[in-house]
This record gives structure tokens, C-alpha cells and sequence, in this order.
């Protein structure tokens, strides 16, 4: 009994007898036997919020999975699609069976059937208690009680179970159950969902997405750059805001600033057609990945607003580099080598022409001085930025559920990478002063990118944090980044392609090695021997060059594949998800998701390769988690809380 007994007499507050003691014990023991549940790994989103919720409404297959272990002797595959489909998107579905179907209370019947033995199959790693969280208001008692009913020919519970079916259907009350046990087969088939980094720009509505993920029942968030940039412009960092608006503007992008955040782009349109009336912009005409209708005059339009936020950003940029030259980012300083007279520039002793010379509002003397204009400009912007209700919730719960990396489950997840030198090293960067590298770099980074936020308006701290969440967007040694510079400027203003190159860290030549690899799991304190892995995302794996999303051997694993149209064209599918059961590791390869009317009316499921990165050596339980780890210690509290009872070191009460 090494127990401190001001710990046990604070226990014998919650369990204040031996039976009420030994319940807790006894309902812990048990569901440490119970199979893990299944964790989901979804990254690099970046806006298509129709291919994610579809995603996450199939599991990535799991539930089609279920479906076929389940009925794949007995039901056609069309059918079985259609169960599918009705799972995934009941309320559509029902409204094109009814009007196809001739009896549609025998469907009915029939279909509630096989929901029901879905959603027993889904709940299968659940105690009854747990389900319960997940049951409706409406229709939950008689859900639990139909999912746990021995429904054996001549069981006690048959007709009770019958009746109860044929109840439902004759009260009227079949489509809104069918909804329900749906809705409850989607929950329950995943325990836990990872997102690891990028959920905002490129696609049409990151809005939507997080709002998904807010009301979604277990999740975590590991920051990408993208992100960062976007909690960046929620705190009010300037720089942030520009690069936010650039981006959204390259991408033909406006539904989620004007339509999800309600940032007012007024300013900025006036501003641009005043300062670029004449200038035809040639250089920044958006690009348009999503395929949304602009006409000719709208393109050339957005052209100038896009050249007048880009210039406004590159000043900002430069500010916030002579600010902090611990940034090391002098490689991003552009406007002070260019020869404004000749219209040339000069990087590493190559001088380049350029393909735009037309800066009226730089000062050569002064180039990261932004104009009066610009100031008011960006002070209206800052405004509506921080004004958006929804974009502070949005960003508010990136912060409360997000973080740099998470530890979990003995596995590391984390967007980019762990800064290295070429000698497998990890990178020492000074930030706020402080000297850090491997996880205290990733710690560090992260106590400042919450300075950014949350510290106090117009202290220092906060100052630091908003610059650093920019330094994240696009640093060198950004640990969501990962490359020696962002080559934004060279892309749109010098024809030499060999100045837009971007070099990745070291790491990511030295993570091929598994020894690396578990040099960096150690680094986290998670346990080499166990079944443990790297899950990462930002890099987007080129499947057509023939590169693949497993290193190491199995030990990393890359997710990031083109969930983005922006670059499906380049990996040559739409992205990657990860599934991590009770028997390994599974990794899913998506094809583009054509539409949610497709998906409803034709069956349409996104087509997905499944295959088995690595099987656990034994069947993983409870008890292999974070979770079960954290049981077994309170069962060993409970055991000792149980025994001072008996020896009367701990009076009952």
C-alpha cells in the first residue's frame, strides 16, 4: 500500500463503498477485453467539403465493408449499393425509393431488418453504455433495445422484436427511424478521426467542413500551414490576412470568405480597380480549379485584385522578416532587389527580367512601406476579419482540439515534419529567444502559435505569436511547412523556372530510413517496440512519378494525395485516407468523388482501393490504448481504494 491516503480519501468521494468501488472495477476490467475502435486519418482537405463528408458518411469504406461481410451471400451487389447509399444519405435516398418502390411498408420492413443488423454489427466493439451516448432522443430506447435483442428463431424476443419493427411502419414513423439508426451506423463506425493538417483554401467551403467537425462525436486536429494562416488571420495578423485573401483569389475561391465567413471584399475590389485600372495584370489571372463560371471580364477583374493584395502581401512579408531575423528568411526579401528603372531583379548574382514592372504603389526607397491606402485598406480588412463571428468560432476550436503533433495510440501525427540536418540531426531554431529542436521546437511552436491568439491584446507575446503564425504558414524550419522558402514572387513575376524551386528539409531524403524513424518516435517518448508509426500529410504523393505513400518500410506513412482538384491532375488520384482497427493498419486510395447527386441517384459510391499497410502481431484491445492505459491505472487506484477499505485505512461512507 504505497498509496498517499489523502488521494484514496479523495477516491472514496466518487466511490464511497466497497460495492460501489468494485462495480467501477469490474465494468473497467471487462471493457479493457473489448477490440480497439477504429481510427480514421483524413489530411490535406483543403476546402472539398463534398469529397470529405462523403468520406466520412462511408468511413472510408468501413461501412460498405460491413455491409458486404454481412449480406454479401445473400443480397445482389446493387443492393447492397443501395443500402449503402441510404446509410450514407438517407433522407435523399428515401425520396427517390418512394417513388419507386410499389410496397413500400414490405420495403420498409426489409430495410429496417437489415439496418438494424448493420448498426448491431458497428456497435459490436461498444459496451451498451457507450452506445447510449450515441442514441437519439427519438427512437433511442427502442434502437438499443433492438441492436442487443436476440433475434434467433424461437427466442423469447422474437415477436417482441417483430412487433416492434411492424409498429414503427404503421405509426408512420419508418423514414425519420431509418434517418436515426443511419445517422447512428455512421457514428459508430468510427471511434475517432484525425485530422492531420490543411483543411482550408483551394477547395470552395473549409466553412462547411468545420462545421462538420465541430458537431462531430471524437476528434483531433493537427495544424498545417493552411490552417495556420487562416488562425493567423483571425488574430489579426496582417500578413496572414493578405496571404488568406491572395489565395482565395488565385483559387477563384470567394464562397468561403463572402458566403461562409462574410469577410467584406469591397475595400479591396475598389482599391485594386482604382490602383490597376490600366494594368491588365496578365500575371495573376486566377486560377480556377473548381470550375466556376467567370466571364472574361470578371477574370481580368480579379486579376487586379489578386496583383493588388499579392503586392500588399510581399511588404507585409518583409516587415515581418526585418522584424525577426532569427526567422532567417532574408531568402524571401524581394522588393528590395529590384531595379525599378531597368524592370529587372537580382537573385544570387543572376539578374532577371520581369514579366510585370508596373508598381505604382512602391517606393523604391522605402519598398515595404505600405501606401496610406494600403494601411486603410488593410485596417477595414483586419476589421471584417476579426469581426467574423463564425470565423473566430471556427478558429477558436482549431486551437481547443488542434495542436502542433499529437502522441496517440503509439502512433506520432504531425502535417509536415521534425526539422533535420543532413546527418539525421534534428535542426536547432532560436524562437522568442529560446534554443529548441526535435519535440521542444514542436512545443515550443506551439505554446506560440496560442500566444497568437489568445495572449493578451498589444503585448509583446501576442505580437510575437501573430508573426510567428505566419512564420508557420512559410518558414524555413516551420515545422508545418517544410521547405526553404515559399516562391510565391518568383512564380508570378520571372520566367527562369529554376528560381521557383522550393527545397525540402532534409528530412524528408532521411525519413526512407526506419532507423530515423525511430529515432524520432523516441524523440516522443513513444515505445519503437510496439506497433507504433508517423502519420503525416502536406506532401502530396505523385502516384502517376511513381512515388508511394508508405516509408520506411511501413513505419511513415504520407496521406496526403490530391483530395484537392488543384492537384489530382498532378497525383493522379484524389487523396488518400488511412484506417488504424483492431488488426492494423489500412490504407485507402480514393478516385474523385463525381457529385453527391450522383452518389444518391446512381449509386455512385466514391471508388476506393483498399490495402493492408501492416497487421498488429496480435489482435489490439482496449487495453493496447492511451485510453486503456489510463483504465488500468484507475483500476489499480480502485483495487488499492477496495483494500483500505477492508484493512479500514479508508472509512466507507
Amino acid at each position: 500500500m504505497n498509496y498517499d491516503i489523502d488521494y484514496l480519501n479523495l477516491l472514496a468521494q466518487q466511490y464511497p463503498t466497497v460495492k460501489s468501488a468494485s462495480t467501477e472495477i469490474i465494468r473497467l476490467q471487462s471493457r479493457q477485453k473489448l477490440p480497439k475502435l477504429t481510427e480514421h486519418f483524413m489530411s490535406d482537405i483543403h476546402g472539398e467539403y463534398e469529397s470529405f463528408l462523403h468520406i466520412l458518411k462511408n468511413a472510408s469504406g468501413v461501412i460498405k465493408d460491413k455491409i458486404t461481410s454481412t449480406y454479401g451471400r445473400t443480397l445482389s451487389e446493387h443492393d447492397r449499393l443501395i443500402l449503402a447509399t441510404l446509410i450514407y444519405y438517407p433522407e435523399q435516398k428515401l425520396d427517390i425509393i418512394k417513388q419507386e418502390v410499389e410496397d413500400i411498408n414490405d420495403w420498409y420492413k426489409i430495410t429496417l431488418y437489415r439496418l438494424i443488423e448493420i448498426c448491431r454489427v458497428v456497435a459490436s466493439k461498444y459496451t451498451r453504455a457507450s452506445i447510449r451516448e450515441f442514441l437519439p432522443e427519438a427512437f433511442g430506447s427502442t434502437i438499443d433495445e433492438l441492436i442487443h435483442a436476440n433475434t434467433d428463431f424461437g427466442s423469447d424476443k422474437t415477436d417482441y422484436y417483430n412487433e416492434s419493427i411492424s409498429t414503427i411502419v404503421e405509426l408512420g414513423q419508418a423514414d425519420d427511424f431509418i434517418v436515426e439508426i443511419s445517422t447512428l451506423i455512421q457514428n459508430l463506425a468510427i471511434g475517432r478521426l484525425h485530422i492531420i493538417g490543411d483543411i482550408f483554401d483551394r477547395g470552395p467551403r473549409a466553412d462547411i467542413i468545420l462545421d462538420t467537425l465541430i458537431n462531430y462525436h471524437s476528434v483531433d486536429i493537427q495544424w498545417g500551414n493552411h490552417d495556420v494562416q487562416w488562425m493567423g488571420a483571425a488574430a489579426g495578423s496582417l500578413a496572414c490576412i493578405a496571404n488568406v485573401l491572395a489565395i482565395s483569389t488565385k483559387y477563384s475561391n470567394f464562397d468561403c470568405l463572402e458566403d461562409g465567413y462574410g469577410i467584406n471584399m469591397r475595400p479591396l475590389t475598389v482599391f485594386a480597380l482604382e490602383t490597376y485600372a490600366d494594368d491588365p495584370c496578365e500575371c495573376f489571372i486566377p486560377r480556377n480549379p473548381n470550375m466556376v463560371r467567370i466571364s472574361q471580364h470578371d477574370e481580368n477583374f480579379w486579376a487586379k485584385v489578386h496583383k493588388a493584395i499579392s503586392i500588399i502581401q510581399f511588404k507585409l512579408e518583409g516587415q515581418i522578416i526585418l522584424r525577426h531575423p532569427e526567422f532567417n528568411m532574408d531568402n524571401h526579401l524581394m522588393l528590395d532587389k529590384i531595379d525599378y528603372k531597368n524592370g529587372t531583379i537580382t537573385l544570387e548574382g543572376k539578374t532577371h527580367k520581369l514579366k510585370d514592372t508596373n508598381f505604382p504603389t512602391i517606393d523604391p526607397e522605402n519598398p515595404f512601406e505600405l501606401t496610406q491606402s494600403e494601411k486603410e485598406l488593410m485596417g477595414l480588412l483586419r476589421s471584417s476579419f476579426m469581426r467574423s463571428e463564425k470565423l473566430q468560432r471556427h478558429v477558436r476550436f482549431l486551437y481547443e482540439k488542434g495542436s502542433i503533433y499529437l502522441a496517440y495510440n503509439n502512433n506520432l501525427l504531425y502535417h509536415g515534419c521534425i526539422p533535420m540536418n543532413s546527418d539525421g540531426t534534428f535542426t536547432e531554431v532560436t524562437l522568442a529567444g529560446e534554443k529548441v529542436k526535435g519535440k521542444s521546437l514542436m512545443d515550443k511552436a506551439d505554446q506560440l502559435a496560442r500566444d497568437g491568439y489568445f495572449a493578451r491584446n498589444g503585448s509583446a507575446e501576442k505580437e510575437y505569436g501573430k508573426d510567428f503564425l505566419w512564420f508557420l504558414w512559410c518558414g524555413c524550419y516551420s515545422p508545418v511547412y517544410g521547405k526553404n522558402k515559399m516562391t510565391s514572387f518568383e512564380r508570378y513575376f520571372i520566367e527562369d523556372e529554376s528560381t521557383w524551386v522550393e527545397i525540402k528539409d532534409e528530412y524528408y531524403h532521411l525519413i526512407e530510413k526506419a532507423s530515423i524513424c525511430d529515432k524520432i518516435l523516441k524523440e516522443f517518448g513513444i515505445d519503437t517496440k510496439a506497433f507504433s508509426h508517423i502519420i503525416n500529410g502536406h506532401v502530396p504523393v505523385k502516384i502517376k512519378k511513381g512515388e508511394s505513400p508508405i516509408h520506411a518500410g511501413g513505419k511513415l506513412l504520407v496521406i496526403d494525395g490530391g483530395l484537392s482538384k488543384a492537384y489530382q491532375k498532378v497525383t493522379g488520384l484524389a487523396g488518400y485516407t488511412l484506417l488504424f482497427n483492431s488488426h492494423g493498419l489500412l490504407l485507402s486510395a480514393h478516385d474523385a468523388f463525381e457529385s453527391v447527386e450522383s452518389a444518391i441517384k446512381e449509386e455512385k459510391d466514391i471508388h476506393s482501393t483498399l490495402d493492408v499497410v501492416e497487421l498488429a502481431p496480435n489482435r489490439l484491445l482496449v487495453e493496447d490504448t492511451d485510453a486503456g492505459k489510463a483504465q488500468s491505472k484507475k483500476i489499480c487506484d480502485l483495487k488499492a481504494l477496495v483494500e483500505a477499505y477492508h484493512t479500514g485505512r479508508v472509512k466507507q461512507y
